[in-house]
């Protein structure tokens, strides 16, 4: 391997003859007729003219290079490892917050607003009128699986709209993007979830997979020889994403079953505009199930930092949702993933989330993980007051924002 040398003092030579000599471990060339430079020290140090050209050579030239090299690539390594280790989620953001400042922003936004009042539980689903106001839980998970946890985390809770989010994963998962944005659609409504007219007055009729047409018609796209097979396929699904398993809450279907109309409703005019792709009210049982299933804030939380982790669960290693879908399932939970209230929340916020009237809200910071709140007393729009509060707390204290240049480290002057 030939090696270049700064140009040094010229001596009155004139050498031609190239060959190549091999020594301390390396090669260099050197012209034949070389004369050794009076400069040469005792030590093994010498300079040989060369052409016209003084090269250093000897073993202690040598060494100082070598520890030269040494040094720059020690300080390259810090540079790149010892500085973040203690970051949550630092194996893919080097800008991610510490474990430290999560904990005190957590703490922080419990007690700022455990005691807020405000909202009421949804009444339309008879059982979910029941549960208890004051419930009150917050747990975040990281890319890396650090988990942080306050407040009421073991109580399970029905995951309601916000498994219209891994419905659309599992549909991309078997038809690909593309054909889930044909027949289904990726548009906010700005109506109510519920609202018959958007089905009516929309040009897709479907509007997007979170709202309850949408969700519907992305149900039905999901493969299954039978309701039950499509069913536990589902169930199977959100159990891989959240790294356990996950299970049916009876009460809670069975009372939404029982009230479930406006649904069957929306699938029959659905039917209409051919826009659902499966039995209609088979496929509003499926649709009744899926929100019915149980999870604790902990399990929604490590299904959010699934999608932080680009598809792949933090605990387990699975890859359960291809990279590639990832941003389209991100982007859908910006534009619709709180109802008609999505706009203030990328506005104040800018987290990627979705809201269910159980009185659960996750929320995804990509490449660092999630916040997960549930409490259960909702706005007018059908979200938790305090879970969006508690996320706006965290987020704003933690720099978290996918608008802002703040979370990729680029401060302001």
């Amino acid at each position: 391997m030939s090696r270049k040398y700064k140009r040094a003092p010229k001596f009155n030579s004139h050498l031609d003859t190239v060959s190549t000599v091999r020594g301390s471990g390396w090669v260099r060339r050197r012209r034949l007729g070389a004369k050794r430079d009076p400069s040469a020290t005792a030590d093994g140090t010498d300079c040989v003219q060369v052409g016209g050209e003084v090269i250093m050579r000897g073993t202690k030239f040598m060494r100082q290079r070598v520890q030269t090299r040494m040094f720059v690539a020690l300080l390259v390594v810090m540079t790149f490892v010892a500085g973040p280790l203690s970051a949550l989620g630092q194996k893919t953001s080097p800008v991610a917050p510490t474990r430290a400042q999560a904990e005190a922003a957590v703490k922080e936004a419990y007690e700022k607003f455990k005691n807020d009042t405000n909202g009421k539980n949804a009444d339309y689903i008879p059982v979910l009128a029941q549960v208890d106001s004051k419930l009150f839980g917050i747990a975040i998970v990281t890319t890396d699986n650090q988990v942080l946890t306050m407040g009421d985390i073991n109580f399970s809770f029905s995951i309601q709209s916000i498994s219209k989010v891994f419905s659309q994963a599992l549909a991309m998962e078997e038809l690909g993007p593309d054909k889930v944005f044909e027949k289904v659609g990726s548009e906010p409504t700005g109506r109510a979830f519920n609202s018959v007219f958007a089905v009516a007055d929309m040009p897709t009729h479907t509007g997007n997979p979170y709202v309850n047409a949408g969700a519907i018609a992305t149900v039905s796209l999901i493969s299954g020889k039978t309701a039950d097979e499509k069913w536990n396929k589902i169930l199977d699904f959100y159990g891989r994403v959240a790294g356990e398993k996950l299970k049916l809450i009876d009460e809670v279907y069975k009372s939404e079953a029982a009230t479930n109309t406006g649904n069957k409703a929306l699938s029959m005019l659905l039917a209409k505009y051919d826009r659902i792709y499966a039995d209609p009210f088979e496929s509003v049982d499926v649709y009744t199930k899926q929100c019915s299933v149980g999870v604790n804030v902990a399990q929604l939380a490590r299904m959010g930092a699934t999608l932080a982790n680009n598809g792949k669960n933090p605990a387990t290693g699975e890859q359960v949702i291809k990279p590639e879908n990832i941003p389209h399932i991100l982007s859908t939970m910006i534009m619709a993933g709180l109802y008609d209230g999505s706009g203030g929340w990328a506005w104040h916020v800018g987290l990627p989330a979705k809201s269910g009237v159980g009185g659960g809200i996750v929320a995804v910071v990509p490449g660092k993980g999630a916040i997960a709140v549930f409490a259960p007393p909702l706005d007018e729009a059908g979200n938790s007051v305090k879970a969006q509060k508690v996320i706006e707390y965290v987020a704003n204290r933690l720099d978290l924002n996918v608008f802002s240049p703040r979370s990729v480290g680029l401060k302001g002057e």
